[in-house]
Parts: C-alpha cells; sequence; structure tokens
C-alpha cells in the first residue's frame, strides 16, 4: 500500500505578503502584551498558560508566544530580537 500523495501548496505572492503582514502584527501584539506584563508585574517570567488581555479588547498567549518565539529565535528578525532583549529576556541578546 503507498501513502497517499499530497498536493504540494505553493502560494502566491499576495498570500506570501500577507502572511508576513499577519505575522509581524502578531508579533507587535505580542510584544505590546509582554510590555504590558512587565509592567504590571514587574517580571519577565511568564507562565505558559498565561493570556494578557490588551487594551483593544484582544487577547494574547503571552506564555505561549514567548516559548514559541524563545525555540525558534534562530529565525527572527534582528529588529524582533531587538524589541525582545530590549524589554529585558535575557535569551533575545
Amino acid at each position: 500500500m503507498k501513502p497517499a500523495v499530497r498536493p504540494q501548496k505553493t502560494a502566491t505572492r499576495a498570500n506570501a505578503k500577507t502572511g508576513a503582514a499577519k505575522s509581524s502584527d502578531a508579533f507587535q501584539r505580542g510584544v505590546a502584551a509582554l510590555a504590558q506584563y512587565i509592567q504590571r508585574e514587574k517580571k519577565t517570567v511568564v507562565g505558559r498558560g498565561h493570556v494578557e488581555d490588551l487594551p483593544d479588547g484582544t487577547s494574547v498567549r503571552l506564555g505561549v508566544f514567548l516559548s514559541n518565539h524563545k525555540n525558534r529565535r534562530d529565525r527572527l528578525t534582528d529588529q524582533q530580537l531587538a524589541a525582545l532583549a530590549e524589554l529585558g529576556l535575557e535569551w533575545a541578546h
């Protein structure tokens, strides 16, 4: 029995740009949520299950955001690493 062959997905330029914009927006929300958390709690350690609510009504799964970005820090841009380092995250240096 042969495994099913999945068709390869190809992103159009418009979809790739939209995806990058969404990713950038999500990153900015994560940074805003982290800044808000640090200002209130005076620490950078966040529990994995913590959800931070932003003033605009959006919720950010901050613990997951930090865990994912720490694990994938080799894929972050210099600007993203600098933004996280500026907030005091040692692993972003």
